[in-house]
């Protein structure tokens, strides 16, 4: 864990994709920094045991369905009496050459990672609008801005998620709504499934020399989070090493 922790005591936190990795380390970081942490995940089983070990609450969601979207953020609500920040991580990937995608492999990656980042901070709004504010943390990939070989429709998602951020923040900038992200390089299970000599290849192309702790990552969305980073909106955050530059 990072030592930087800003205060979110009494805040109430939803981070989606929370059963593992990133999405683990970020739901840790808030739970550590005070906040009441829910973290949604398909996989129940995962999430639920993830949210025990950290002291979070596990709730099991698609977030490609609207109404499941909807009754997580309610259930939410309903428990604490509030919502203060909504961290849109959950993603999927179906690589392939872009002539060897089928339309299943090109929709359900758009409706997890661009839907469900949609779906969130929608129904996020009426109870930031309510409360004078919230914070929304997004996150998008360097793919995004670069593109992959293989990864023409993850590459895609990744790219609308950024063009959502930006517009999603001048529409909430009324409400006293922040809307961020990051582009984040983490150790996670996928890079760590990269044969060695790729992998190799990879790390050269970090000015920094390796890839971060997923509690890096937590770091970076905490302080987009914070308060003290409320005159910050519309940015995308490279958390990545140096990689984009």
């Amino acid at each position: 864990m990072s030592n930087l922790t800003f205060d979110f005591t009494g805040r109430t936190v939803i981070v989606t994709g929370g059963a593992r990795g990133v999405g683990r380390a970020i739901g840790e970081h808030f739970r550590s920094a005070g906040a009441d942490v829910y973290l949604v995940d398909h996989d129940a089983d995962v999430v639920n045991a993830t949210a025990q070990e950290i002291g979070a609450v596990g709730l099991s969601a698609d977030v490609a369905d609207t109404a499941q979207v909807e009754e997580t953020v309610e259930r939410v609500v309903s428990d604490t009496g509030r919502l203060d920040v909504v961290v849109n991580n959950a993603g999927i990937l179906r690589d392939g050459m872009l002539w060897k995608l089928t339309d299943d492999d090109y929709a359900t990656v758009m409706a997890v990672h661009a839907g469900g980042t949609f779906r969130f901070t929608r129904a996020a709004v009426p109870h930031f609008r309510r409360q004078g504010g919230g914070r929304v943390v997004n996150v998008t990939s360097y793919t995004g801005l670069r593109g992959n070989v293989g990864q023409s429709n993850y590459a895609m998602a990744k790219a609308g998620i950024i063009g959502f951020t930006k517009t999603a923040a001048k529409e909430l900038a009324r409400f006293g709504v922040t809307v961020n992200a990051i582009s984040p390089n983490a150790e996670t299970r996928m890079i760590a499934s990269i044969p060695e000599a790729k992998r190799a290849e990879l790390t050269a192309g970090i000015p920094m020399g390796r890839f971060a702790d997923p509690s890096e990552m937590a770091a970076a969305v905490a302080f987009l989070a914070s308060d003290e980073a409320g005159y910050i909106t519309g940015t995308v955050l490279p958390v990545d090493g140096g990689i984009s530059i």
